[in-house]
């Protein structure tokens, strides 16, 4: 089975094959962002359930109103603002030959495999 984990840091990244394409598991990297906003929590809760709700109130409002509206963008500045906060701007950097693993991993899911012939199934 190849490597399923081509990134081991500072995030593990880990990459399955499904029948149609890839799943990519970034659970270390959100369980960092949850962690922070425990802290953020910790730190300020009632500004940080403000800016929660907030934000769900835009996106309620966003979506009565379109993608196009003054809600919507709006709703994406804040969004942006925590996600700069909390999870480097929602970047997960991936260093050196980790790229190259990923990108590897990720080929091979991608290529093409030969069907079983009924020769090959019988």
């Amino acid at each position: 089975m190849p490597d399923r984990m081509p990134v081991d840091g500072p995030y593990r990244i880990y990459v399955d094959a499904l029948p149609t394409g890839a799943t990519i598991d970034v659970s270390h990297y959100l369980a960092t962002v949850l962690l922070n906003l425990a802290h953020a929590a910790e730190e300020d809760g009632e500004g940080l359930l403000s800016e929660l709700v907030d934000i769900a109130e835009l996106a309620r409002s966003a979506a009565h109103q379109g993608r196009d509206s003054h809600a919507a963008h709006q709703r994406d500045v804040q969004v942006a603002e925590l996600l700069a906060e909390v999870a480097d701007d929602g970047r997960i950097p991936v260093y050196g030959a980790q790229v190259m693993r990923l990108a590897d991993r990720l080929r091979s899911i991608a290529a093409p495999k030969a069907a079983p012939t009924q020769r090959d199934a019988a």
